[in-house]
């Protein structure tokens, strides 16, 4: 039997691993958790089943919002020829400057290296991973929009900016703003891009409600 080449063990590994389920709901968040634990359990079980073994080395800085950031190297080497490696990078997480927040953006960083590396399918029944249905068909009509939109596996970014959109009062929006404190915290930590476009969006609706009320 001709030997696997490193290419060749990664793809059988992409195709046996299982789904990865996300967790049950956290008390005052609206989502169900993509957890490392989990994410590391069915990804490591796959590479290992296929001659393939992960490490991973970290860059830390500190960042001018008094936050940590993270970023993620991990390689992937050949058990059989350990001179072939596979290389996953640019997998990155901010953390809180406490004693937690280097681990947790580690973790988080690490989760989407493995994410990465094996396409690793996600979710639980009626979320949005193993029962998604395709399309009916195409729209043959090109969109207008040129500013990208940035979501999150864990926070439901487009629920926060239809619910800011639909405040009529700034009373209503600071109701909103509070309502989703969590998440917007956790985006602060862990996605700066999704939380600057919620942010940017806050702050035009309460600059419109402001000036409607002038009027």
């Amino acid at each position: 039997m001709n030997k696997k080449n490193i290419y060749q063990k990664l793809h059988q590994a992409c195709l046996d691993a299982k789904g990865v389920k996300k967790g049950n709901k956290v008390n005052g968040m609206h989502f169900h958790p993509l957890e490392h634990d989990a994410t590391q359990d069915v990804a490591v079980q796959a590479l290992l089943d296929n001659g393939l073994y992960p490490t991973c080395s970290y860059l830390t800085e500190i960042t001018d919002k008094n936050m940590i950031m993270v970023i993620c190297t991990m390689k992937v080497h050949d058990v059989d020829d350990p001179s072939n490696y596979i290389i996953v990078d640019g997998c990155s997480a901010m953390g809180a400057l406490d004693k937690f927040g280097t681990g947790q953006a580690m973790s988080y960083s690490r989760k989407y290296a493995f994410l990465n590396l094996l396409n690793l399918k996600t979710g639980i029944k009626d979320d949005d991973g193993f029962t998604a249905k395709p399309f009916k068909k195409i729209s043959s009509e090109k969109s207008v929009e040129s500013n990208p939109q940035y979501t999150d596996d864990n926070v439901n970014v487009d629920e926060i900016k239809d619910q800011i959109k639909r405040a009529k009062t700034i009373s209503q929006l600071n109701m909103v703003e509070s309502k989703y404190s969590d998440q917007i915290q956790y985006l602060i930590k862990n996605n700066l891009r999704a939380y600057r476009q919620i942010s940017d969006i806050a702050e035009t609706h309460e600059i419109k409600l402001n000036s409607n009320n002038k009027q």
